[in-house]
């Protein structure tokens, strides 16, 4: 799909918008209006330039607020509203099908040792934890 340069700015612009408001009620679509594109050709153009969708992106900068939030202790209800969800249970549901972990559970680990549990850390990621650095001189590990 061709990204003329106009469409290219809207677009750039579109995602500074999600990234600032990830916490707000803004739809999709309301974005898509204000940088003026229709939102299904929004989300398609969006998708072929970053590789994800807006929903997606503005679903990922809340998790990752989330955890950093978890990380100073604060109540997982009190997360859940500050980020921008209305339920709890979808909530925590969520953040466990993506981080790998309930939202308890991760706030605990990361309160225990001031870093998550690399057991708690999602696919690929997890297992780069476990790799020595190349300087070290280790071998692997089991």
């Amino acid at each position: 799909m061709h990204i003329g340069p106009a469409s290219f700015r809207r677009l750039v612009r579109a995602r500074e918008l999600l990234e600032s408001e990830a916490q707000d009620g803004s739809t999709v679509h309301a974005i898509a209006r204000q940088v003026g594109l229709s939102p299904f050709h929004f989300i398609r153009q969006f998708a072929a330039l970053y590789g994800i969708t807006p929903h997606k992106l503005r679903t990922r900068i809340r998790l990752e607020r989330a955890k950093q939030l978890l990380g100073t202790g604060a109540p997982v209800t009190e997360v859940c509203l500050q980020v921008g969800f209305a339920s709890l249970g979808s909530f925590s549901a969520l953040f466990t099908r993506c981080v790998g972990s309930s939202p308890i559970r991760y706030r605990r680990s990361v309160q225990a040792s001031g870093e998550p549990d690399p057991a708690l850390i999602a696919g690929c990621f997890g297992l780069m934890v476990a790799l020595p650095s190349r300087n070290s001189g280790e071998a692997p590990g089991p």
